[in-house]
């Protein structure tokens, strides 16, 4: 019985506040209010661990809502937390100061007393911060045309002082001289700094009176040289079109076109070292193989040039390591012999391994430089203009295209490509269009691929797109 009596003593003892707590819950209640009002006595306004005197008061109110000793303690706090935040503007404690503001607002003390105290730190704080002489910095850093000074400064006094006539008058004297270095900058065809100014003009004020004429000059500036870049690139200067569409991105990173127009150079670059390869020019096809992989170094025509420069580097090795001088000089006579024999019969690029354009290009790959060899295919580059020319007349646009890639291959440098590359793409567009209205779907899409890949710029290739894609999805 004794022991009985030891234990239950024990439980009572142990358990009686849980006990409490569910047999008399008012006197949680009441604790939550008690810790409450001393933590509003000692200052404890607020407490991320949960010990302040707005967390004690929210608990009480949660646990019974019909009391109003948690509500009023709560307006209590409120007061208290404007009472603080006036004591802290006195001290010049301003971060305190608005911590203890927006604990009142929170609270939803009287706007009118939180507002009072807002203007009352928005005061102090302009003194504090010597308003004069941020003014006095920013004029003078504005008048020696240090506006990357001066802005920060006009700024921060408007931040204070969002009414400050003086202020915003300077910023805005400011900021039209930066939009002046802008357009300065713009007809310097510098469009990266231009394009910056205008941006850190449009950070400071969007609605600035001068912002929408730079913005235009830049667009037309952006414009204009994009147009060059297109130009240089259906002429094949890669170099040029390459630096016109980087000054595109430079002042409109998101430019689409620009970003196509590099695609297409990397292409560019990539069948020029495939042809450069087939001519054993290995320095050249390398170089060529470098600059389209910077560009786009995951395209496919580059990994396709790759592998041409490394099957002719094979070739070549493979040639000259094995055939001696005299074998060599007498498959080169026999290869320019069947070149002449194929010219004859008029077999000038088919069929394929009999043409006299491919006994060509194995004679070039024997002996490149032979003076023979060179004048056979000067023969044969004028045969094979004059192929594209008949072809084309014709509207055979796949045997013009043939005559073409071989005309190219064996002249890579001449004038009258560009120029032959924009009438095949035209003649492509003009017969796909033709077979697209007799309904031959197939063959036009075939026909806006290959004119896309010889001149994407090309007249009427938008258009000839458009009625494609309505013809392949039956609009």
């Amino acid at each position: 019985m004794a022991a009985v009596i030891v234990l239950l003593v024990l439980a009572v003892v142990a358990f009686r506040q849980p006990l409490a707590d569910l047999i008399w819950p008012d006197m949680r209640v009441q604790r939550l209010l008690d810790d409450a009002e001393l933590a509003l006595k000692q200052g404890r306004l607020s407490a991320i661990d949960g010990t302040g005197a707005r967390q004690r008061f929210e608990a009480a109110q949660a646990l019974d809502s019909d009391r109003s000793e948690a509500r009023d303690g709560l307006a209590r706090v409120a007061q208290a937390a404007v009472a603080q935040a006036r004591g802290y503007v006195r001290d010049n404690r301003f971060e305190q100061a608005r911590q203890s503001l927006a604990l009142a607002r929170e609270l939803q003390v009287p706007r009118a007393d939180a507002d009072a105290v807002a203007d009352q730190l928005r005061q102090r704080e302009v003194a504090h911060a010597g308003l004069d002489e941020l003014m006095r910095q920013a004029g003078s850093a504005r008048t020696s045309g240090a506006l990357e000074t001066a802005l920060p400064l006009y700024q921060r006094v408007l931040a204070l002082q969002p009414t400050h006539t003086t202020a915003l008058e300077g910023r805005e004297d400011a900021l039209s001289e930066l939009l002046q270095q802008a357009r300065l900058a713009i007809a310097a065809d510098d469009l990266a700094k231009g394009s910056a100014l205008i941006e850190q003009t449009r950070e400071y004020d969007a609605g600035h009176v001068d912002l929408p004429d730079a913005q235009a000059q830049l667009a037309r500036a952006v414009e204009a040289r994009r147009r060059d870049a297109d130009g240089d690139l259906r002429r094949l200067r890669l170099e040029q079109a390459l630096t016109g569409y980087r000054l595109v991105l430079a002042a409109s990173p998101a430019d689409a076109d620009a970003q196509q127009g590099i695609e297409r150079i990397a292409v560019a670059y990539a069948q020029r070292s495939a042809r450069e390869a087939s001519d054993f020019d290995f320095a050249a096809a390398q170089a060529s193989l470098r600059l389209a992989r910077e560009l786009s170094p995951r395209a496919s025509v580059v990994r396709e040039a790759e592998q041409a420069l490394a099957r002719a580097r094979q070739s070549q090795s493979r040639l000259g390591s094995t055939l001696p001088l005299r074998e060599r000089k007498r498959r080169t006579e026999s290869l320019l012999a069947a070149v002449e024999q194929a010219a004859a019969r008029g077999e000038w690029i088919a069929p394929p391994g009999e043409s006299a354009y491919d006994k060509l290009r194995a004679a070039q790959a024997l002996a490149p430089d032979d003076a023979a060899v060179k004048r056979a295919a000067a023969r044969v580059v004028l045969a094979t203009r004059a192929c594209f020319e008949d072809e084309l007349r014709a509207n055979r646009v796949r045997r013009a295209r043939a005559c073409y890639d071989a005309w190219q291959t064996l002249e890579t440098r001449d004038a009258g490509l560009a120029d032959a590359r924009r009438r095949l793409s035209l003649k492509w567009i003009a017969v796909g269009d033709e077979r697209l209205g007799s309904g031959d779907v197939e063959f036009a899409a075939q026909a806006l691929q290959e004119a896309r890949g010889l001149d994407a710029n090309a007249p009427g290739l938008a258009e000839f797109a458009a009625r494609v894609r309505r013809a392949q999805t039956g609009q």
